[in-house]
């Protein structure tokens, strides 16, 4: 089948400069998750109708397998769709969905898709309270007869409950005799992709319908309100995946995944946390409160502390983070490493039993095994123009406060005494380091005191 999203709305309700469909949902954009279905359907054409801010979304969404048609005047649903026809297989049906509509399930389509063949196909949805929606009005042998909008029903119309979702599956071939023949005497002046109903029909092609599992899959952006509350069925049916998956979650109310989280047996997420890009969570990992995830693999038994944030880092199994330790792209952590409060590691590596407990910042260093940071430590790794690397081997213990100036190499089995600066190559094991310093005592000091006004 070929398919068509629809994306040239302004959407002033969202009240923003951002087109609509590139506003984000679980931080993809709404388009995003729309193209994510489409694809699992392998269409035969996949075509983008743009318009208000066109080159955002084309920059935005691009990728080889997608066309874009240009809608320059925003004229109705019936106009946009007649602008991707140049781009569509004849031969094949065509799917027609919404840029702005993005948790309709590939199994819904599917069901469409095979319910109507080689026929007109509807999505439609029962409800309570069917206001602003068009409405399905059918014969007294329960054939569909046409789609009329909300605005255009008479009072017997409005009182249906059947409502049009929009999202239709049509034969290709003669859908351009159908949309050329549109009018668009209605109230709100624009040519109506729902009045192919009828000329289908007139055509001699049955109309036949399909409803989704769940009412949430056809709802639409219109408004950050709207946006907020699909923000919230999204993450909510994330949750229950997960913990459906035997993940345990402190309250699956208070989580949100914005791109993958794969978790392993008995993993644990207290409140709060959120998952961005890519997320691993292997067996036995725990997750305090309030962590900030981000494309990152976390090993069997690694216990995550609260308020720590990752971004771009992998651990080993059975370590220790945090709490307030933040590990940034390019963070590498051995099996059994701890790094902890206001711990600070980037683009470093960390070998296997190495701690760095407190308050101090690692960057672009090489740090072997059994290796113990001290309180305060800095890596000095730039020169104002240049990253340098650090180089501590195994079993070398770190003081408190010690500065290292990189380019430098420490040896194995070094130990630095607290307050030192290294600012050369240490060549033999076990050495102990030291700057000289003098320590004065001077008696009869007295401490200054605030001038009374």
């Amino acid at each position: 089948m070929n398919i068509v999203i629809l994306a040239a709305g302004t959407g002033k309700r969202m009240r923003s400069a951002l087109p609509k469909v590139l506003h984000p949902l679980a931080g993809r954009p709404l388009l995003s998750h729309v193209l994510e279905v489409a694809r699992t359907l392998n269409p035969t054409r996949l075509v983008v109708v743009v318009g208000h801010g066109a080159d955002q979304v084309q920059k935005a969404v691009g990728a080889p397998d997608v066309q874009f048609a240009v809608q320059e005047q925003q004229l109705g649903t019936g106009h946009a769709v007649l602008q991707a026809l140049p781009l569509l297989d004849p031969t094949v049906s065509t799917l027609i969905l919404y840029g702005d509509v993005p948790l309709t399930r590939a199994s819904t389509l599917k069901r469409l898709a095979d319910t109507a063949g080689q026929r007109y196909g509807v999505l439609t949805v029962t409800l309570d309270d069917p206001t602003g929606y068009g409405r399905i009005v059918r014969d007294a042998m329960g054939r569909v007869q046409r789609i009329v909008e909300q605005k255009d029903a008479n009072a017997d119309q409005q009182k249906i409950t059947e409502i049009n979702t929009g999202i239709v599956i049509t034969p290709t071939s003669q859908l351009r005799e159908w949309l050329a023949s549109l009018k668009n005497d209605n109230v709100q002046g624009e040519f109506y992709l729902t009045d192919v109903v009828e000329r289908a029909l007139e055509a001699g092609v049955d109309v036949v319908t399909s409803q989704p599992d769940e009412e949430w899959e056809t709802l639409g952006v219109n408004s950050k309100q709207q946006l907020a509350e699909l923000e919230r069925i999204h993450q909510g049916n994330v949750a229950e995946a997960l913990l459906v998956a035997g993940v345990t979650l402190l309250d699956p109310a208070r989580i949100d995944v914005r791109g993958t989280l794969t978790c392993g047996r008995d993993v644990s997420i207290d409140v709060n946390c959120v998952f961005e890009g890519a997320v691993t969570l292997a067996d036995n990992v725990t997750i305090g409160p309030n962590c900030v995830i981000r494309d990152a693999s976390i090993g069997a038994g690694t216990r995550v502390d609260a308020f720590t944030h990752i971004e771009g880092g992998t651990t080993g199994a059975n370590v220790v983070l945090g709490p307030y330790a933040r590990l940034r792209p390019g963070a590498v952590l051995g099996d059994e490493a701890h790094v902890g409060n206001f711990v600070e590691v980037k683009n470093a590596v960390l070998g296997r039993g190495s701690k760095a407990n407190h308050l101090s910042y690692i960057g672009d260093s090489d740090v072997g095994a059994r290796v113990n940071i001290g309180a305060g430590t800095i890596t000095c790794n730039y020169d104002g123009a240049n990253k340098l690397r650090t180089v501590i081997e195994d079993d070398v213990f770190v003081g408190s406060d010690t500065q290292l100036v990189a380019p430098v190499r420490v040896a194995r089995g070094t130990t630095i005494a607290a307050g030192t600066t290294v600012w050369k190559d240490i060549v033999e094991e076990n050495q102990l380091v030291m700057n000289e310093k003098t320590q004065i005592s001077k008696s009869g000091y007295v401490r200054p005191v605030k001038k009374k006004a």
